[in-house]
């Protein structure tokens, strides 16, 4: 019979490897072809107006350059935006890129807690890196809640689609500026309310693994607009965990 200390060690192993091989996988992603570091370009119409065609979005960008539309709403206005993006391989940001620097997995930081359901339409004001303090709402259903040291956390975790219904936690820590991204990291989790079976008011046990905080999209590309941590999820403590910061070749900076 396996005692509970070697159950418990194979546990960790497994969970090392697992995070080992998500941390490859995100380097992976973060330089392919429409990975945050090949973002070069991002640009909006004026409010109202159409959209740039393909031939003036491309000119001066090779033809592997990868086109890609976006929309939104102005937030002065209220009226549409179109937008457009250009993705290159060969970006300064790109060639660049060395590595993502991380901490080591701690099961520590594998948190149960669990997800209060509020108000399917609730909307919560965000600020994003490049919209010069002004907030946009974004739909967020609910709250993650749990406890470190006896004490209890809620923190807002907007609702996304990132390949399945997920929770967007967008948060920030001590070790912000000085150890890890200054503008806080991001964390995804499967959405626990997307099956409709809960209803506002109820709860749901929810793992928050801090091993999985990523640097934002901004800290690849100065082309990505991220939304930064609200009041409620900058936390009082250093969270040792995840990814710290990209290191980039030389002195390149983005």
């Amino acid at each position: 019979m396996v005692s509970t200390s070697a159950s418990a060690a194979a546990s960790v192993s497994s969970a090392e490897s697992d995070y080992r091989a998500w941390a490859a996988y995100r380097r992976e992603s973060v330089a392919a072809p429409q990975g945050s570091l090949a973002l070069v370009l991002t640009h909006w119409s004026a409010p109202g107006e159409p959209a740039v065609d393909d031939e003036t979005a491309r000119a001066g960008h090779p033809v592997d350059a990868l086109l890609t539309r976006l929309q939104r709403t102005d937030i002065e206005t209220g009226l549409p935006q179109e937008g457009y993006r250009i993705w290159r391989q060969d970006s300064p940001a790109n060639e660049a890129f060395e590595d993502i620097e991380r901490w080591e997995y701690d099961p520590a930081w594998v948190i149960e807690g669990r997800f209060e359901l509020v108000d399917e339409d609730r909307v919560v004001p965000f600020e994003h890196i490049k919209d010069g303090g002004a907030t946009r709402g974004l739909p967020v259903s609910g709250d993650l809640v749990f406890e470190i040291d006896g004490t209890e956390y809620r923190l807002a975790a907007f609702d996304t689609n990132y390949g399945g219904p997920k929770l967007h936690l967008v948060f920030g820590d001590q070790t912000n500026g000085a150890e890890s991204y200054g503008a806080g990291r991001f964390l995804f989790l499967d959405h626990p309310g997307a099956t409709g079976d809960l209803a506002p008011g109820d709860s749901t046990p929810v793992t928050v693994d801090f091993n999985r905080a990523v640097v934002p999209p901004c800290g690849f590309s100065n082309q990505m607009n991220c939304p930064l941590p609200p009041l409620q999820n900058r936390l009082p403590f250093p969270v040792r965990a995840g990814e710290k910061k990209v290191r980039f070749a030389g002195d390149f900076s983005l």
